[in-house]
């Protein structure tokens, strides 16, 4: 594509060509890659063996224990950015009926002119 000279109209005709006779994959070639992917697929199990494999094994428990860990933690002691939801709850509660009011939006709202 060195011409500088080629419209829309123009490579449009070409894409219009190439789209007449799309090139054909050999069934010899797709029938050893189908097997190659059918080898490569890790057969289900049951039980515990099968549970961990679909977990994603050692990794993906560290993952999962990771996640499970950083979460709890936000949710015990929220970034100063970030309003305590739970304390908002139980304060609100203690205090009036309607809780609806002081927590939308994580707090995030109260900066905001309108």
């Amino acid at each position: 594509m060195t011409d500088k000279d080629m419209n829309d109209a123009a490579l449009e005709a070409l894409f219009e060509h190439a789209r007449a006779a799309p090139p054909q994959v050999p069934q010899a070639l797709m029938a050893r890659v189908l097997a190659d992917a059918q080898q490569a697929q890790i057969t289900p199990r049951s039980g515990l063996l099968g549970w961990w494999r679909a977990l994603g094994g050692a990794p993906g428990l560290g993952g999962l224990v990771t996640a499970t860990c950083v979460g709890f933690w936000l949710g015990v002691a929220p970034p100063a950015g970030m309003p305590d939801l739970a304390d908002q709850i139980l304060v609100q509660a203690t205090v009036a009926d309607d809780i609806t009011a002081d927590i939308t939006s994580f707090g995030w709202d109260d900066s905001e002119e309108g």
